[in-house]
């Protein structure tokens, strides 16, 4: 029968890019436990695992709509370069807080003399992602 939507399962993954660059794995340390069908993972990732069994082992290409969506542009914004710390560079991650308390982070895409381009895009936004998963457990 296998995995079905309410099931709570216990996977170990591997995550990487198309060229093979890895950017998350949970060998190492404890498994991805969530309930299939809760919207605690990316939509594909719960598609994928669907009907496998404990044991099982698959791999899986996630196109971004599936994912962590498109990269948008709208999510690009300028900012006065002095506003942002001193040592701060290409690639950091900030976190902007907004005045009602709550906060969100940007990537640092770029920096002139005067203004700088912050992305609050999530970083996976516009990728392919591929996954090796491994089934542990299923309750």
């Amino acid at each position: 029968m296998g995995i079905k939507s309410g099931d709570k399962v216990k996977v170990h993954y591997t995550g990487m890019f198309e060229d093979g660059q890895v950017f998350d794995s949970s060998y190492g340390r404890q498994p991805l436990e969530f309930v299939v069908g809760a919207g605690q993972v990316i939509p594909g990732f719960e598609e994928e695992i669907l009907g496998l069994e404990v044991g099982d082992k698959k791999r899986f290409t996630i196109p971004y709509e599936k994912a962590y969506g498109p990269a948008r542009d709208d999510l690009k914004f300028s900012v006065q370069r002095n506003v942002l710390p001193e040592d701060v560079n290409v690639g950091d991650l900030l976190e902007v807080h907004q005045p009602d308390g709550n906060f969100f982070v940007v990537r640092v895409d770029e920096l002139g003399e005067e203004v700088a381009i912050l992305d609050a895009n999530h970083p996976l936004a516009g990728k392919n992602l591929v996954f090796e998963v491994e089934i542990i457990e299923i309750s």
